[in-house]
């Protein structure tokens, strides 16, 4: 018994750092949601939370990585940027990592910007090709903060039920 409260500890530990990691990039959110989930599926033996469920929560969680990534791109191209707009999002979204939260946030779309100024020197497409990007990836981290709960709210039905 003290051992299963132990394993549940963890379970909701790694669930919360999922759930922080889908805003910050540097964890794998939904990765770390879905080890919960299924460490919490493990400690009730797979009683209440089966293999059918596992599976649709780890179709939400696949879903929720490709469209994080396809959000920001589908921003880019949508605006027409430029593989150096695209390259220099990607860049300043890892040097927002040192930043903290603003960093994060705000950092692809100097990316973004500065890439885009770089390759055709107007700075007022270079504004538009970063807020565009900027929508996507904020879009993208917004579907993966929803598909979290989602998983979340499915393991905790069929716990419940």
């Amino acid at each position: 018994m003290t051992a299963d409260i132990a394993w549940w500890f963890l379970a909701v530990a790694l669930i919360l750092t999922g759930l922080a990691g889908t805003v910050l990039p540097a964890l794998p959110g939904t990765a770390l949601v879905l080890a919960g989930i299924v460490l919490g599926a493990w400690i009730d033996d797979f009683q209440r939370v089966g293999g059918g469920m596992l599976a649709v929560i780890a179709a939400i969680a696949v879903l929720a990585w490709v469209l994080d990534y396809a959000a920001g791109l589908l921003g880019a191209r949508h605006a027409g940027a430029s593989r150096q707009a695209v390259l220099g999002a990607a860049l300043g979204t890892v040097a927002g990592l040192f930043m903290g939260l603003v960093g994060v946030l705000f950092m692809p779309l100097v990316g973004a910007a500065v890439g885009e100024y770089l390759a055709r020197r107007d700075e007022r497409r270079a504004l538009h090709v970063g807020v565009a990007t900027w929508l996507g990836v904020m879009l993208g981290m917004l579907a993966k903060v929803v598909l979290a709960f989602v998983m979340i709210g499915l393991f905790v039905v069929a716990l419940l039920v």
